[in-house]
């Protein structure tokens, strides 16, 4: 089944379009970038899938349930690291899962084992009494997926996850995402404007002023002209960053 599907997707703030009928799927077990120039609607799109916005146009469906009609069975299979982080500072590693486990109505039981649990993959396990604002961005990157794993999501949204961070704790953060598709099975959109961050066997929807520009395999959209680089340059007309 089909982990993500959009069709025909468009949403407009006020009269200007920021999406105009977007259509592409995520398949679950895959990393699929969705890479775009600033401004070219990622974070509309984001907004979109976790119901921040309405819907305007189209159709979006999680796992085949609707976003429109059947919000909480979709938003279920989903778990979120936004741009910007919502972690609470002065809390510790702990109790920011903690307050998520109760958010999603664990039982105290269940949502230790999942806090053990998701805190020894994210290797944070000795560090889960430390207030978060003690920690460094890749550090604190972990806790957030940590957080979004909790209630054990089939589909990871990332939006620009690597935002601020030095190159060394982006390309761990990029491993280890992947890491986590390969091992559960999970489907990964994870959205970027930095093309180091995709590799040629990854799926890859390029979003230009609103519009899906290209949408397959890295290493064939990207052979289209001498390599990503100058495809990302033609579609968007944007130098390649």
């Amino acid at each position: 089944m089909t982990a993500l599907e959009l069709v025909d997707v468009g949403f407009s703030y006020g009269a200007r379009g920021a999406l105009k009928e977007v259509s592409f799927s995520v398949m679950p077990g895959r990393f699929t970038a969705l890479l775009g120039p600033n401004g070219a609607g990622k974070s509309t799109l984001i907004a979109l899938l976790t119901r921040l916005y309405d819907l305007h146009q189209g159709e979006i469906r999680v796992f085949g349930r609707s976003l429109r009609s059947d919000p909480r069975q979709a938003l279920r299979q989903l778990g979120v690291v936004f741009q910007q982080s919502t972690l609470d500072l002065d809390l510790s590693v702990e109790q920011n899962l903690r307050y998520h486990a109760a958010l999603h109505g664990m039982a105290r039981r269940l949502a230790n084992a999942r806090i053990d649990e998701e805190l020894e993959r994210q290797q944070l396990a000795e560090r889960r009494k430390e207030k978060v604002r003690a920690l460094n961005g890749g550090h604190r990157r972990r806790v957030e997926i940590a957080r979004a794993l909790l209630h054990q999501p089939r589909l990871l949204l990332l939006d620009e996850a690597s935002v601020g961070l030095d190159p060394a704790s982006r390309d761990a953060l990029n491993s280890h995402v992947r890491t986590l598709c390969e091992e559960r099975e999970m489907a990964v959109l994870w959205t970027t404007h930095l093309l180091d961050e995709i590799r040629a066997e990854d799926d890859l929807a390029i979003l230009s002023r609103g519009r899906l520009a290209a949408h397959g395999q890295a290493c064939e959209v990207g052979a289209a002209d001498a390599d990503l680089a100058s495809t990302f340059a033609r579609l968007t007309g944007s130098p390649s960053p």
